[in-house]
């Protein structure tokens, strides 16, 4: 059987098109890698060997794969949103127990970003807007913090018992302004505390942000007054209001009681 140009270039193009897919992209990297290289190189290599592995195992966890590391960076994607986030808070749990256990003088931190997106495919590697946009917010990201992307955001807000600060739209290098959000839990940048799956979260732009206790504010005599007004029926709710009105205008306007209470 032989094929014609037409039908040869046709197969070509099959073998040769691009695959894309859909899938959650976390980047990590370390704070001020390059000045803690400088004080210690031996010391700071094995200390990230050691965050790479337990960063390995937590991916794998959460069925995510490593796609690529170099220098002080890592790549992984996730087939899942909410296991991403979830493996990225863990990660920064581990590293802030690594900190304190014990206190180092040059500890090390990583800032994480994640984002939803389409990728293109070739072999184990992925390339495109997907991968780049969580580059950039993990530049967005404190150390020891997360930012994710509106995409994220909107497929685990109501997922996790974590806060969301919204971010506005930040400026990124070679790719247009996006709305991001950090994690937060109690005021907290994610990765200081615990955090969990709950799958009856209610939605929140800042979600389990502390709302004020009114009944602890210090009370007036004026939410007093209005507090005991509203209890009363309202005909004589209105009278009384009246009543005391009038006996503040005779007050202030001459001695003599002039205001009587009709019979």
């Amino acid at each position: 059987m032989h094929l014609s140009v037409g039908e040869a270039n046709v197969g070509t193009m099959t073998d040769d098109k691009v695959k894309r897919r859909l899938t959650t992209v976390l980047c990590a990297d370390v704070h001020s890698y390059s000045r803690l290289m400088e004080a210690d190189e031996t010391g700071t290599l094995e200390t990230l060997r050691r965050y790479f592995a337990a960063m390995a195992r937590l991916v794998e966890r959460h069925d995510g794969r490593i796609v690529n590391t170099w220098g002080d960076a890592v790549i992984a994607e996730f087939a899942s949103v909410v296991e991403a986030v979830q493996c990225a808070i863990e990660i920064q749990q581990e590293a802030s127990n690594q900190e304190s256990a014990p206190p180092q003088a040059n500890p090390m931190r990583f800032r994480i970003g994640i984002n939803l997106g389409d990728v293109m495919v070739d072999g184990t590697n992925i390339y495109g807007d997907g991968v780049n946009i969580a580059s950039r917010l993990q530049e967005l990201a404190e150390p020891g913090g997360v930012v994710i992307s509106s995409s994220v955001y909107d497929q685990v807000h109501n997922k996790m018992s974590v806060g969301f600060d919204c971010l506005g739209q930040r400026p990124m290098k070679n790719i247009a302004p996006l709305t991001s959000y950090r994690l937060t839990l109690g005021g907290q940048t994610a990765g200081l505390g615990n955090f969990a799956i709950n799958e009856g979260a209610a939605p929140s732009e800042r979600a389990r942000a502390p709302r004020m206790d009114l009944s602890r504010q210090p009370s007036t005599s004026t939410n007093v007054v209005s507090h005991w007004l509203g209890k009363l029926p309202r005909p004589l709710a209105a009278a009384l209001t009246v009543s005391a009105f009038l006996i503040l205008i005779n007050l202030f306007t001459g001695h003599k009681i002039w205001f009587h209470w009709p019979n």
